[in-house]
């Protein structure tokens, strides 16, 4: 199961870090089971495992030591007299062949040998999946990746026992672990974090009753990854554990997509974004559309917002603040799809937008007006989009009319998807011009 190849891949990283010689039995008592579940709060609720199976009368919060240690002695009674399930084996079928449909994932009619060092194993594995908004949870059999999530294990388990934040809801750790990857592989980590600086990045929703950790966008997630691996293809899996489990499935990970939208950002716009966080959260389809296209790359990074404009008249007016934040993000991701496969980065529809606005300024009328929305902009094919230009040409003179010639060329050596980017694109630039001057 890929809890426990994860929690090998884990515990034999951490044993070099650290000069330990742990079985994995002997981490899950002395680590895990000490930073998990021997304190007041959990920090993961396992559905009908021992540590949530109580006596009359008890509650998890009120188990004193003693009981604590008896619900860990019965899981290591069950680990070894009975076969795994997934009530005491994260990630392995439920007991009961008809209960498979709803709370099993990653079921295989193969008999696949499994022994005690596995059982353990598959907790380690699964305390490290990395949750994400849309209900998945993330896991990459990956030494660095798992060793920095444990590094956030004790940071969570802190904020937990403090008295002052007393309101702080447990179980979290599979949310905690995206937020804490986010932040401490991002570009506003600060070693002397503390609590409040967490709070300044979003990472808790408090009011008056509860203090919970946010659930992390997998964009966000995705781009501080590839501050960390600029130019590599890590394969995730993709699941979610509850009570009806999903599993998606092996996922690769194109981190070097990342790299080139920051490339492409500060190619146009120089510099780097002011607010990573806010910027970052603008791309991203959902986690599930994502993982149907096959990978996660550009494409999966397609801002969501985004598609309601492209094929459409609709655009940006640029009277709110949140239009020049999307309008950044929505280039950036346009300019990047148009340039997968080249070096350069240009702005050319800067220039082509300059060069409509005019032939719209220069009319009296609103006929060119309608012409540049409709017929240009509102297109849905090439061949719509050309004949308006030809429309165009009538009127145009100078240096302008090469300009639009040139384009009309290009335009039909394109493919229809290139197309609708190159449009939309377009569109905004015009916009934008419209909006300056």
């Amino acid at each position: 199961m890929i809890t426990s190849v994860v929690g090998k891949t884990f515990l034999e990283a951490y044993n070099v870090k650290y000069g330990k010689y742990y079985t994995a039995k002997e981490f899950f008592e002395k680590e895990y089971w000490e930073i998990f579940y021997n304190h007041s709060k959990y920090l993961q609720w396992v559905t009908n495992s021992p540590f949530v199976q109580m006596k009359k009368g008890q509650k998890p919060n009120l188990l004193k030591t003693d009981e604590r240690i008896e619900k860990l002695e019965n899981l290591f009674g069950k680990v070894s007299t009975l076969e795994p399930d997934a009530s005491f084996a994260l990630g392995y079928p439920a007991a009961e062949e008809k209960s498979y449909a709803s709370t099993s994932g990653q079921v295989s009619d193969i008999l696949i040998p499994s022994d005690e060092e596995n059982v353990y194993l598959s907790w380690i594995g699964s305390g490290l999946a990395i949750g994400v908004a849309g209900g998945f949870s993330i896991l990459f059999d990956d030494p660095k990746i798992t060793l920095q999530t444990y590094e956030g294990w004790k940071i969570y388990r802190k904020y937990l026992n403090d008295p002052l934040h007393d309101r702080m809801r447990g179980n979290q750790i599979s949310t905690w672990n995206g937020q804490w990857l986010t932040y401490s592989y991002g570009k506003n980590f600060d070693e002397n974090f503390d609590f409040r600086a967490l709070q300044d990045e979003g990472i808790f929703k408090i009011n008056d009753s509860l203090i919970e950790i946010t659930t992390v966008n997998w964009s966000q997630l995705f781009f501080s990854l590839s501050l960390h691996f600029p130019k590599d293809e890590k394969m995730g899996y993709v699941f979610g554990f509850g009570q009806t489990n999903k599993t998606i499935g092996f996922i690769p990970f194109q981190f070097k997509s990342g790299t080139k939208l920051k490339d492409v950002y500060k190619q146009l716009f120089g510099g780097s974004y002011s607010n990573p966080k806010e910027f970052e959260s603008l791309f991203g389809m959902h986690i599930k559309r994502a993982c149907e296209l096959g990978s996660i790359g550009l494409m999966a990074l397609r801002p969501d917002s985004l598609t309601k404009y492209m094929n459409d008249t609709k655009n940006l007016s640029f009277k709110k603040e949140e239009d020049t934040i999307n309008y950044h993000a929505y280039k950036t991701w346009l300019v990047a799809m148009l340039t997968r496969n080249k070096e350069e980065i240009t702005d050319y529809t800067m220039e082509l937008a300059r060069v409509i606005h005019n032939y719209r300024t220069e009319a009296k009328k609103l006929d060119r007006k309608t012409l540049i929305e409709q017929e240009l902009f509102g297109s849905s094919s090439k061949r719509g989009f050309i004949d308006g230009l030809t429309t165009m040409i009538k009127d145009i003179e100078g240096e302008d009319i090469d300009v639009i010639k040139e384009l009309k060329d290009e335009v039909h050596l394109m493919t229809n998807e290139e197309f609708t980017y190159f449009n939309t694109l377009l569109k905004f630039d015009y916009a934008f011009v419209e909006k300056k001057s």
